[in-house]
């Protein structure tokens, strides 16, 4: 009984130590991932909005999601695919909004329950499998619906198209294959459970549950209620705990347990790790390079402000002046929009022109110079990566100042739309600020890593003043 204890002792140290390494470490890496996949849908689902291929769900603010659940995957006729392709992926984008703003993901939140609730949202659209020839319905008609769309874009939309259904695969081959090692780790967590408010419980008869299998069986199953509530019973698990504590072979099977939970302890070695400050600042480089699709996004929906302000000049005169310009080759005049900025330290503000023509051609700039970079076997990235590492920082810290001003006249622009619009055309206005926010979070991201470079960069320089080398 001893040796017993001992290793449920042991056992249960180790599975904390695991729990709160996933709370720490690998859950928060997988909601980072959901974050990603969710951009993604936001971004293809505007995308199709715009393209008339679905129809916004009109009761998509009245639904309140208050846990993970699959969209409906029922057949249903051709010409209610707009509709009903609308609903099911609103209520997906809402579910992995949900998920990634109010879920906790946590070791004690996120049981094996839980576990099957996401792969059935996983799998309810299979970005890392897209095909129209999928056998899951929800899967195979966006795809149609994306290809279609796709065909019938602009080089600069279907870039974005494509960049984003990449990111979402790649996020969802993530999140799968990290769920898949989870689960095994919360099947051990269940059996954990199990020893520390069953087994260990003073109520709990060892003696008689060790005499034999079916004792500790009994055992297990009548203190089971009052010391799990309403956790399921799952039997194969409880029979692995028997196994563990009374097979012939336990010894081996507790040795592969212990083995598999890491906590099989070395010599810790002290070894002095030089960080790569060049993969560093290139690191920062590529996070802005995850931006184009976001930019492509804003500069769609600045376009369609701008469309929907120019409709509203629509008189005769307005027609007749558009079409002499048309007639003898004019230039169309320059437009300025004049916004409003308000420096978020003192509150002042001030008005500034926006030329919208260069304006629009700069977003468009960046978001051609950042893709260029976004892989590292890209010729943008190796040229980059080619020059001096001072250089570089140099270069990413002039592309974030340069972003960080780009997102302060985004705002104002976002205002100046909401201001200016007709009240008949207010509701048809784009918002931009659910892309600013995208766009601020890869900045600060960027931002972050170059700071580490830049700190690691200066502590090097301090050891070499004092004779310190690495």
């Amino acid at each position: 009984m001893e040796n017993g204890n001992n290793f449920a002792e042991t056992l249960l140290q180790a599975l904390d130590e695991k729990a709160q390494w996933y709370d720490t470490t690998e859950l928060p890496r997988i909601l980072e991932n959901y974050r990603l996949l969710h951009t993604c849908v936001r971004i293809i689902f505007d995308f199709l909005v715009k393209k008339a291929m679905i129809t916004p769900d009109p009761y998509k603010i009245d639904k309140k999601i208050s846990d993970i659940k699959a969209p409906d995957s029922e057949q249903f006729v051709e010409n209610e695919r707009s509709v009903v392709m609308g609903m099911r992926f609103s209520d997906y984008e809402s579910t992995l909004g949900f998920l990634c703003n109010y879920y906790k993901f946590s070791v004690a939140q996120l049981s094996l329950q839980n576990i099957k609730k996401l792969m059935d949202l996983n799998n309810s659209i299979t970005w890392n499998s897209f095909s129209a020839n999928s056998n899951k319905i929800n899967t195979r008609v966006l795809a149609t619906m994306v290809f279609t769309a796709r065909q019938n874009s602009d080089a600069l939309n279907a870039s974005m198209l494509n960049d984003n259904l990449s990111k979402a695969s790649h996020a969802l081959n993530d999140i799968n294959s990290a769920l898949k090692d989870y689960t095994e780790f919360q099947k051990e967590w269940y059996k954990g459970q199990i020893r520390r408010n069953v087994i260990l419980n003073p109520n709990f008869d060892a003696n008689k549950a060790l005499s034999e299998p079916a004792s500790e069986l009994q055992q297990i199953k009548k203190h089971f209620a009052s010391g799990m509530g309403k956790v399921p019973f799952y039997s194969e698990l409880v029979e692995e705990i028997i196994q563990e504590d009374q097979a012939e072979n336990k010894e081996e099977i507790q040795k592969r347990l212990l083995a598999k939970l890491n906590i099989q302890r070395e010599e810790a070695k002290k070894t002095e790790k030089r960080i790569d400050t060049k993969a560093l600042i290139m690191g920062a480089l590529q996070v802005l390079g995850s931006t184009p699709p976001q930019l492509a996004s804003i500069a769609q929906k600045i376009q369609d402000n701008h469309d929907l302000l120019e409709s509203e000049h629509n008189s005769f005169m307005d027609k007749l002046k558009r079409a002499l310009r048309k007639a003898f080759n004019i230039e169309e005049k320059p437009l300025y929009y004049s916004v409003t900025i308000t420096d978020q330290t003192t509150g002042a503000k001030r008005i500034d022109k926006i030329h919208y023509q260069n304006f629009i051609t700069e977003i468009a700039t960046k978001a051609r110079r950042y893709g260029s970079v976004a892989q590292v076997n890209s010729p943008g990235y190796k040229k980059i990566a080619a020059m001096p590492e001072d250089k570089i920082a140099e270069f990413v810290s002039v592309q974030i100042t340069d972003c960080n001003k780009l997102m302060v006249l985004l705002n104002a622009l976002d205002d100046f739309f909401k201001t200016s619009a007709a009240p008949s055309n207010k509701a048809k206005v784009k918002g931009l600020k659910i892309d600013i926010t995208t766009l601020k979070n890869s900045v600060v991201k960027a931002n972050q890593l170059r700071v580490e470079y830049t700190s690691y960069i200066e502590e090097e320089e301090q050891m070499k003043k004092l004779g310190i080398s690495g």
